[in-house]
């Protein structure tokens, strides 16, 4: 079996459960540490000449981390690819267990058990706290219905302002978000690297959290220790003046 993974975090659930079945990743694949594959590109923009060459038995590809476009260029060039799309806890816990079973893993691996009793029973905050959860700004984008980071911080305790929009991914005006008068304000530093000097003061007088963008929206091994991380970030929020 031949795997190149244009998802990050399925790069990092392969190639700990199976080593040796990946020869090719993105460049934005930075797990595990000292990962040694052939690099194919961005996940948006990967080259799908070297792709080829690699002479891959299943691509894997996400439906909000790749383009459609790209999965039907290896579909019409006969290269298998295999598309994700978990929107819940339970539904990426799932998938990853029959995706590496596809893969030819004999047993479920230590880390899909660490992670499926860690979201069997996750730490809540106390009382629960209605936030908005910005993603990108210029222009700002935030997490709306249906989306896996917006089930993992619904089920820490987290009331996202957003969840009854039609759009997964609203782009409201900075007026607009102050208008939501949330209790909290999520910062991930990814896909926009938020961080204390960027992002809190946008928001003065909120309580911010600046959280692990990897342990949000990431589906894989970093879903074992990610109820416990994103607890302590979402209870040690900043305050910019």
């Amino acid at each position: 079996m031949r795997v190149v993974s244009l998802v990050p975090s399925l790069t990092e659930a392969v190639a700990l459960t199976l080593p040796g079945v990946l020869v090719g990743a993105t460049d934005w694949c930075t797990h595990p540490a000292g990962l040694d594959v052939a690099r194919v590109g961005g996940s948006k923009y990967p080259d799908l000449d070297r792709v080829r060459a690699l002479r891959p038995d299943v691509v894997l590809l996400n439906v909000e981390e790749n383009r459609l476009a790209d999965a039907e260029a290896l579909r019409a060039a006969g290269v298998p690819v295999r598309v994700t799309y978990p929107r819940t806890v339970p539904d990426a816990l799932s998938e990853l267990a029959e995706l590496l079973t596809e893969l030819g893993a004999l047993a479920e691996p230590d880390w899909l058990g660490e992670a499926r009793r860690a979201w069997a029973d996750p730490p809540r905050l106390a009382p629960e706290r209605r936030a908005v959860v910005p993603v990108w700004r210029r222009p700002w984008v935030v997490l709306g219905t249906d989306t896996f980071a917006g089930d993992m911080l619904r089920r820490l305790g987290v009331v996202n302002a957003y969840d009854e929009q039609s759009e997964r991914y609203p782009r409201p005006s900075l007026a607009e978000l102050h208008g939501e008068r949330p209790e909290l304000v999520v910062l991930p530093d990814e896909p926009y690297r938020f961080t204390t000097d960027d992002g809190p003061e946008a928001f003065p007088g909120v309580p911010c959290a600046l959280v692990s963008g990897r342990h949000l929206t990431w589906y894989g091994p970093s879903l074992a220790e990610a109820p416990a991380l994103l607890a302590d970030q979402l209870s040690r929020p900043v305050l910019a003046g």
